[in-house]
């Protein structure tokens, strides 16, 4: 075997697609309308599924009388809770590292007892959607109301009905924190601040709603799948547990899905129930969710109240952070993932880019009727962030120093890496200060001060606000699997050169929007050396792609990049193996470039990929004796070095705050984010452009309003306010680059980065705006009526 030529970095090739925009592979076919979302399949025999849902927040389901609904034209099946248990078992969504969390088992449909406005009681299946419709509305269920536990503040009190007897109480998870010496920092402080922080609960509003096919096929004693997930092999792995099969007899295909943002990672009682009741009626069973139902049960997320208190010297160094959170999370902890993963993020990352080790958290997570709550994009970030940066705030206002002057005298050194964070974060390399400078340049920080002085004057209330953040992103096992999960924290990809010289892609990532299929065509065709439409990518589905984790987590470039790497290393290879026994030559000698081979030497053409691909295909025979081409190749990736791969960055708000109406008007955001190296500039600068439009959603209008019965009360996109084109500013990205050194790829994720510190900047923006009235406003969505409240208007 001739040695290996001396390959240069992906990122150093001549024809490198790494760092170039370039289009994405699915664009033609999603503008033309040719997009298969899990609505558009049909097939023979389906049957169309309707739950029949609670309309109480708690409540024992005395009886259900379905002889109406049965007689219903085209019904097939009204199935109960008790009936379809005997087909699915229940489960139950912890944790073993999350110490101390509990929860009560779930069914697919409720048993006995609903726990959340929206939790189903029956499903009604039939030949279309009307008719399940239809008959639904036949279904007579009686229940006995019993006492909803709604407010967080007081899950907690002797008095509150506990939810779960077999639990003890409505405390699903506690977590304490207790790092460097606390109370001697605060007395040792000039100013302590304290502050309440109160965020609305949301959800991801996604474009396509939930929606699974599921096929049974009692011949081949196989289930069939088809949904919009962002993690098809943990889907296969739970069918397979609770119904009773192998991995092996479930197939999972995930074709194109209308964003998901987290909602769509978890494992819903409704979707679970379609595929037991297409194994029950042994035909294919269609759900989607409508409007009315995603808001009820696709997951709620950050329904925090975090009291929180900060330390400082007259100098501006901080030398404390101290937080209680709390947080209500639904009826049951959210299964595979669980619900506390988003308090436990918190008490992780509040204090995190700064430097003081002295760092107290306490987090309570409580049960409660409402609907469930979980991981949604950011987990846990916004809320930290929020946290952080407005205490770090009011410290400056306390002490009268500049937000920027603060941050600048306790951000981490950008020389001062490799570090661990109070709560025991290990940070790789980071850029806190260099994009704090580019930050200030990018927004003219310095004249915007002076024209909001100059406006001031005239009665014109402007803000600024700065925010700075950190960013879990390429987790590892550390995540999920440590507890005892079966979600993947690897990639994989399989390269291969078809017959006629083109490469064909299989990874375990999957695509939602955000570009999955673009990073890997670019870095296999830089890799290799081919054009990026000679290369196919296939993705999402568990019978032809490597085992693997999905799209979560802002892993997709980070783990599946390097995977799609060091698998077209190989391929790559293994063609110049080939290529230099027919050519006579050594390997070293050779190079691929426009999917040709070459001279390394002088770039000069030997043989295409296609004709090497049909003599290896077709006349294997002329090859010289011994040599066995394998032109394919399979690798996994997943970080060992570093739990998470975090990045960092700074966002900036400028807004106009008009006193008298409390609306809030958005002039300009700028975002600098350092997610180490960057693959598609454009699909990086999208992503976070979409997460701070998602994050200045929750600043300013998004919140699930549940009345004191745990009615939900907005559930329609009436009344559920969501960001509109109109009022979103201009919004300027810019980036530093601190590749990780755990992958050769360099990459980290950026997928959460905008909806980490949206709110925050906005928030402090409007508390700057407002300083001339002596107020402060530390609760969001800050709506008109939170603004004149918090001015005394009304």
């Amino acid at each position: 075997m001739s040695p290996k030529p001396a390959m240069l970095s992906v990122l150093d090739q001549p024809n490198s697609y790494i760092g170039k925009v370039v289009p994405r592979p699915n664009l033609d076919r999603l503008l033309q309308g040719r997009g298969l979302y899990v609505s558009d399949l049909e097939l023979p025999r389906m049957g169309h599924v309707v739950f029949v849902r609670s309309p109480h927040a708690h409540a024992r389901i005395v009886a259900i009388d379905a002889a109406a609904a049965k007689a219903g034209p085209g019904v097939i099946a009204v199935v109960t809770g008790e009936e379809l248990a005997a087909t699915i078992t229940p489960w139950v969504g912890v944790l073993s590292h999350l110490k101390g969390l509990k929860s009560a088992p779930q069914s697919a449909i409720a048993i006995d007892r609903v726990c959340w406005q929206g939790e189903a009681v029956a499903a009604v299946v039939a030949t279309s959607r009307a008719a399940a419709e239809d008959a639904a509305e036949r279904v007579l269920v009686e229940y006995q109301e019993l006492e909803a536990v709604t407010d967080m503040r007081t899950a907690l009190d002797p008095e509150t009905p506990v939810i779960h007897s077999s639990l003890g109480d409505n405390l699903a998870f506690e977590r304490n924190l207790d790092a460097g010496e606390v109370d001697q920092a605060f007395a040792a402080s000039d100013e302590v601040i304290e502050a309440e922080f109160v965020f609305g609960r949301h959800t991801g509003v996604t474009l396509e709603p939930r929606a699974v096919v599921a096929d049974w096929n009692a011949g081949e004693g196989r289930l069939t799948i088809y949904q919009g997930t962002q993690a098809p092999h943990m889907v296969q792995n739970i069918a397979a547990l609770h119904l009773g099969l192998q991995e092996s007899q479930v197939r999972v295909v995930c074709k194109d899905v209308g964003g998901s943002f987290g909602i769509k990672v978890h494992i819903y009682a409704d979707e679970m129930a379609t595929y037991a009741l297409s194994k029950l009626l042994r035909r294919p069973i269609k759900f989607v969710a409508d409007r009315i139902e995603s808001f009820n049960t696709d997951i709620h997320a950050r329904d925090h109240r975090c009291r929180g208190r900060i330390g400082v010297k007259r100098d501006g160094a901080i030398l404390a952070f101290e937080i209680d959170d709390l947080t209500g999370i639904g009826p049951y902890s959210m299964y595979p993932r669980t619900s506390a993963i988003e308090a436990n993020q918190v008490v992780n990352l509040v204090g995190g880019p700064y430097t003081t080790k002295n760092y107290r958290a306490r987090a309570r997570v409580v049960f409660q009727n409402k609907n469930v709550t979980c991981q949604y994009r950011a987990v846990g970030h916004p809320v930290a962030c929020s946290v952080t940066e407005g205490l770090v705030d009011l410290a400056a206002i306390k002490i009268g120093m500049d937000p920027a002057e603060i941050r600048r005298r306790n951000l981490i050194g950008d020389d001062a890496y490799p570090c661990v964070s109070p709560a025991g974060l290990r940070f790789e390399s980071l850029s806190h200060h260099a994009s704090l400078n580019k930050l200030l340049a990018m927004m003219g920080y310095e004249r915007l001060r002076a024209e909001q002085a100059e406006l001031r004057r005239s009665n014109i209330h402007r803000g600024i606000g700065i925010a700075a953040f950190i960013e879990v992103t390429n987790p590892s096992a550390a995540f999920y699997g440590v507890g005892g999960a079966r979600i993947s924290s690897q990639d994989g990809v399989a390269v291969r050169l078809d017959a006629q010289g083109s490469v064909i892609c299989q990874t375990s990532i999957t695509e939602q929007g955000q570009g999955s299929e673009s990073l890997t065509a670019q870095i296999v065709g830089s890799v290799l050396g081919v054009p990026m439409e000679r290369v196919r990518v296939i993705l999402g589905d568990t019978d032809n792609t490597p085992y693997g984790g999905g799209t979560w987590a802002s892993r997709g470039a980070g783990i599946g990049g390097e995977a799609a790497l060091q698998a077209t290393k190989i391929l790559r290879n293994n063609i110049l193996d080939v290529a230099a026994a027919i050519l006579q030559a050594t390997s070293a000698e050779l190079d691929i470039a426009g999917a040709m081979v070459v001279n390394a030497i002088d770039g000069s053409p030997r043989i295409e990929l296609k004709e090497l691909a049909r003599i290896v295909y077709f006349r294997p025979d002329t090859l010289p004796p011994g040599i066995q081409p394998e032109l394919m190749a399979t690798r996994h990736f997943v970080p060992r070095e570093y739990p998470f791969a975090f990045t960092n960055g700074l966002q900036a708000s400028w807004l106009e705050v008009d006193t008298d109406t409390g609306f809030i008007k958005l002039l300009k955001h700028w975002v600098v984010e350092d997610c180490g190296t960057i693959i598609n500039p454009q699909l990086v600068d999208e992503q976070i452009r979409g997460g701070v439009v998602q994050g200045l959603g929750a600043a300013l209008f998004e919140k699930c309003i549940y009345d004191e019965r745990g009615q939900l009360t907005n559930a329609n996109m009436a009344d559920y306010l969501v960001p509109m084109s109109g009022e979103m500013p201009d919004i300027d990205v810019g980036h530093v680059v601190s590749p990780t050194r755990e992958s050769e790829l360099g990459a980290k994720g950026a997928g959460e980065a905008g909806t980490a510190g949206a709110a925050a900047a906005v928030t402090n923006a409007v508390n700057d705006a407002l300083r001339p009235f002596g107020t402060i406003v530390t609760e969001i969505p800050l709506t008109p009526q939170v603004i004149l409240s918090a001015l005394g208007r009304i």
